[in-house]
């Protein structure tokens, strides 16, 4: 029947085809003279792009390229492409009538007459603009998941290395391992439930007493204001923390029932910039003498939270003090990569009689 309404009326042929032609409204599709001037524009182009039909034809189809694109030729390449091997491929942005740009693929094509003179082009795409964001988005996510194993990678192994040349037998050794990468698989849980967007030092901290069983024992005595720290000063913090609170269990305040540790931070304007003030502190302990050579969780202090900011140990009689002072600004958003320290394969541990403090 379509075929005899066709054969019947040519100018039923015409509606038939400009009916199809509006409805694809997912696809702008557009003619042009062979000037490039716009002959017609479809209601899935005014969609698409903004403009009305009475304001676009006659008028140049080049409005809708960027400007990179107009410099290097494209439009030009396009036709040229149509008219020797009959379309040209389009995957590149756009631009609408409000200058916003969006991602668009489709192809240009040459249109011939009855006697295959060609007399313009026809231009057809399609807004693909979230389909190319999530391409982006997961090209991100992907980079940024190679670089965090790596990351995570290069702390466990030091952490490895690290604790088998301080320990005095292989069971010690694993004992630490262990110990230390629960509490970096701890701190990327708690990062993991914010969406790896960071987290706050009060959680950390308090992570750090519930690793130790000592959130309720009124051991650990914390106060601050809320801080945010990105991922990587959450890491840093809890492995540092870590380490802090074993070396005070076995030689420090937390080795003797009446020793305390008190962690406070605080937040102060200087010139404009934020800073961070933190302390730990270890109070009613043994007494303190400075060690002779360097541990595992002196080196991890210097090398992880120096990253951040201006870091001292100082080993007062009274008991351990640890003191930060780093930009917010760099521990809110910096990404930098732990590094824990190196120490010479020819250094051995000190006998457990010599060692105080060791970190």
């Amino acid at each position: 029947m379509i075929m005899k309404l066709f054969s019947t009326s040519s100018r039923s042929r015409e509606r038939f085809l400009e009916a199809i032609l509006q409805s694809a409204i997912e696809y702008a599709i557009i003619s042009m003279d062979l000037d490039g001037l716009v002959t017609n524009w479809n209601e899935g182009a005014r969609r698409i792009l903004g403009w009305e039909e009475a304001e676009i034809i006659g008028k140049s189809a080049a409005v809708i390229f960027t400007q990179e694109d107009l410099q290097a030729g494209i439009v030009h390449r396009e036709m040229a492409a149509a008219l020797a091997q009959g379309h040209g491929n389009d995957e590149r942005w756009h631009v609408r009538k409000d200058g916003s740009r969006f991602w668009a693929s489709g192809q240009m094509m040459a249109l011939t007459s009855d006697d295959d003179e060609v007399e313009g082009f026809v231009k057809i795409l399609r807004d693909h603009t979230e389909q190319r964001k999530n391409e982006e988005r997961q090209h991100v996510l992907m980079h940024e998941l190679s670089h965090r194993m790596k990351n995570t990678l290069t702390v466990v192994q030091a952490i490895t290395s690290q604790s088998f040349r301080n320990a005095n037998s292989l069971e010690e050794a694993e004992q630490a391992i262990s110990a230390r990468i629960n509490a970096y698989a701890k701190a990327h849980d708690i990062l993991l439930q914010e969406n790896w967007l960071g987290t706050t030092m009060a959680t950390i901290v308090e992570a750090t007493a519930v690793n130790l069983g000592l959130e309720t024992s009124g051991r650990i005595r914390a106060s601050g204001p809320v801080v945010e720290l990105g991922p990587q000063a959450a890491l840093c913090f809890s492995l540092v923390l870590h380490e802090l609170a074993i070396n005070a269990h076995k030689y420090g305040a937390l080795s003797v029932d009446t020793g305390t540790v008190k962690i406070e931070w605080s937040v102060r304007h200087a010139a404009g910039d934020e800073r961070l003030s933190f302390i730990w502190q270890e109070v009613g302990g043994p007494a303190v003498e400075t060690p002779n050579k360097k541990g595992f969780g002196t080196r991890l202090v210097s090398s992880s939270l120096s990253a951040f900011g201006e870091v001292s140990l100082d080993y007062v009689p009274t008991g351990l003090i640890l003191r930060l002072d780093a930009p917010l600004q760099k521990l809110r958003y910096k990404n930098l990569i732990v590094e824990l320290g190196t120490s010479s394969p020819e250094q051995k541990p000190l006998p457990e009689s010599k060692r105080r403090h060791p970190i």
